[in-house]
């Protein structure tokens, strides 16, 4: 009786977890953001590494000073893959008629050594960011971490059954037996 209990319990506590999982992953898409894990310490202080920014895509033109934007660093001028840093500077070229931006990370001493154009009419711009959930998503690429996530509730389900079909097949033994025993 207190297996059925606890392993009910943990049933309803690990279908809750996925519930609740699934919801953080699937409601900020609903509204319109983007994910991005943040994997560099550039930022420390205001989103950790291993933090989990989300980010509404906004129009250009409503960038200013202070915003944090995801971005991809002009190619050879930067780190490689995407970098999430604050705005520092929003010039104009009076040639070309381009908007050209500067960042930095806030934990970085010195503004990045680049400046860049954005090319589309839009841009993502952090909006929230939750500390340490990076590592979850960065955890769910793994195929082995996958697996066990699956695996583990699969393997409970067939315990529980089989400690229930045993059980069952017990009663069903003892009954058989008295029944056969009241009858000699």
């Amino acid at each position: 009786m207190i297996a059925r209990r606890i392993g009910s319990t943990l049933c309803a506590l690990l279908i809750a977890a996925g519930i609740l999982f699934g919801a953080f992953l699937v409601g900020p898409a609903l509204m319109g953001w983007e994910r991005y894990v943040i994997v560099s310490g550039s930022m420390t202080g205001t989103y950790d590494r291993g933090s989990l920014v989300f980010d509404e895509v906004v129009p250009t033109k409503s960038l200013k000073v202070g915003d944090v934007i995801t971005y991809q660093p002009p190619p050879g001028a930067g780190p490689k893959g995407l970098v999430t840093h604050r705005i520092v500077k929003i010039g104009h070229e009076k040639k070309t008629g381009t908007t050209y931006y500067r960042t930095k990370g806030d934990a970085n001493p010195a503004k990045d050594p680049w400046t860049f154009t954005l090319s589309g009419k839009q841009q993502p711009r952090v909006v929230a960011g939750i500390p340490k959930a990076g590592f979850v998503l960065a955890a769910l690429a793994e195929r082995n971490v996958r697996m066990l996530i699956v695996g583990f509730p699969a393997l409970l389900i067939a315990i529980f059954a089989m400690v229930g079909l045993w059980r069952d097949s017990g009663r069903e033994a003892a009954e058989a037996a008295q029944a056969a025993a009241s009858t000699a």
